[in-house]
């Protein structure tokens, strides 16, 4: 029983710390965002290329689909608390349960 406790505490640190993600990301995704807007570096050659329209769409799907990626690890988060929670009702029941058995 005391298993199902030490599983329902590395679930619940595991969701926290998959709900805290988008704090970490916030800062560098906004940055990256933005300096695909400012591709200056590539100068004339990256026009000449079609480089830079490329490279921003490329920057551009990496952000969006990085803003899905926090959204899905949000949604597993609160599922790990969840089944984190289920897994201390269900060690407390085992143990009443035990405790009503030995009489």
């Amino acid at each position: 029983m005391s298993d199902l406790k030490k599983d329902a505490e590395a679930l619940h640190k595991a969701a926290s710390a998959l709900a805290k993600v988008d704090d970490h990301t916030r800062k560098p995704l906004h940055d990256f965002k933005a300096a695909s807007h400012d591709l200056s570096a590539f100068g004339v050659l990256g026009s000449l290329m079609s480089a830079k329209d490329d490279i921003q769409d490329g920057m551009d799907t990496i952000a969006g689909l990085t803003k899905n990626l926090h959204k899905e690890w949000e949604v597993e988060a609160k599922f790990l608390g969840d089944v984190s929670d289920a897994f201390d009702v269900l060690d407390i029941l085992l143990n009443t349960a035990a405790r009503a058995k030995k009489g």
